[in-house]
């Protein structure tokens, strides 16, 4: 299968620099109201969302090795000067953990080591149903823990599959430069939302 298309999107937040590959979603079209009277609708999503959405929620595996293609590829133009990956730890547990199988991936083809040395300190509920930015940044103030002797003077590629708000990275991006003792930090994830909420 060859890498899906992609135009790759700005994040800004506590880093050099960022990019998502592309939008999650392009649009959704009301499609009626299901038997309980709520509005259904279909939704169209990116090449690389599309990907992203088959991987997380449905289980499939095929998806990771386009995903990693298009990483790569990105990486190659952008060409920001990492010496590491850092994922970003999933707020749920899934039995396919996209976010590590991807970093490995893209560990293997862009010949980057992944540091695993974020820990979560406590539980918190999925920030997606937290609409809230002052109630997400009370959420994630000190969430979690970073091994410094992974990250202190590395230049570390923060990595998710979803940028959102954004604040889950930039909490954790505070925490990989004050306490991780990064040298810099770069910013990359698959797809982002087309609103920040």
């Amino acid at each position: 299968m060859s890498p899906p298309k992609f135009t790759p999107r700005r994040i800004t937040g506590a880093w050099r620099q960022g990019f998502a590959l592309d939008f999650h979603t392009l649009r959704s079209e009301y499609a009626g109201d299901d038997e309980f009277g709520r509005p259904r609708f279909n939704t169209i999503r990116s090449e690389v969302g599309e990907l992203l959405y088959k991987l997380k929620y449905g289980r499939d595996r095929g998806a990771v090795a386009p995903l990693a293609e298009a990483l790569v590829q990105h990486l190659k133009v952008w060409s920001p000067p990492i010496n590491l990956i850092v994922p970003v730890p999933p707020t749920t547990k899934r039995a396919i953990p996209p976010v590590m199988l991807l970093a490995e991936a893209l560990s293997k083809h862009a010949e980057l080591a992944v540091a695993d040395c974020l820990t979560r300190k406590r539980d918190i509920p999925q920030l997606k149903n937290v609409t809230d930015l002052d109630e997400r940044a009370a959420l994630l103030d000190g969430l979690h823990a970073v091994d410094k002797t992974a990250t202190q003077g590395k230049t570390i590629l923060l990595f998710d599959d979803l940028y959102r708000s954004g604040a889950t990275m930039n909490a954790i991006a505070a925490e990989l430069r004050d306490t991780g003792l990064a040298a810099d930090l770069y910013a990359l994830t698959v797809t982002r939302t087309r609103s920040n909420l």
